[in-house]
């Protein structure tokens, strides 16, 4: 198990790493914000789905998925459909322009890795790879589970007897 200091560390270093997200969303175009992108990315990852579901994905509220869903779709990047099922829900899809937004998505981001990590090796990106997707893994769901936090420290006193 590691030690105090290097969990230390890893907090710091998670902390940080807001500056690679940041960077990260400043190469999105103009037209589609970070919430936009990440219902393009949800969407071609998993394909066809209710409102509900896009926003359990993304782990916000239903009204700041509504307003990510009106943005795309005003671009024509989705179509909103009845849900056979549920009329009173809509099935989200990626259109033809969708999947054009997403490819350029992907392009530039593929694009600033490369360039910012090309001094490393592929086993060094592999590496990065495995060890990001098993950190995900153990912390799970983090929108459904609450964390195992340590019981708080309770300092013990000694009682010793009266003296009479």
């Amino acid at each position: 198990m590691a030690e105090q200091a290097q969990y230390e560390e890893l907090a710091r270093q998670l902390s940080a790493f807001g500056a690679v997200k940041r960077d990260m969303g400043r190469i999105l175009p103009p037209e589609c914000p970070a919430g936009s992108a990440a219902v393009l990315t949800l969407l071609g990852r998993h394909g066809d789905m209710r409102m509900s579901k896009l926003a359990e994905l993304l782990a916000v509220d239903m009204s700041v998925t509504s307003r990510h869903v009106a943005h795309v779709a005003a671009r024509g990047w989705i179509d909103r459909s009845p849900d056979p099922a549920d009329k009173r829900s809509r099935i989200l899809r990626l259109t033809a322009a969708g999947r054009t937004q997403l490819d350029e998505l992907s392009r530039r981001t593929t694009h600033l890795l490369a360039d910012r990590l090309s001094d490393w090796t592929d086993e060094e990106v592999g590496q990065l790879i495995r060890l990001m997707t098993r950190l995900r893994a153990d912390f799970g769901d983090c929108r459904s589970v609450p964390p195992r936090l340590p019981a708080p420290a309770v300092e013990e006193t000694t009682r010793t007897p009266a003296s009479t």
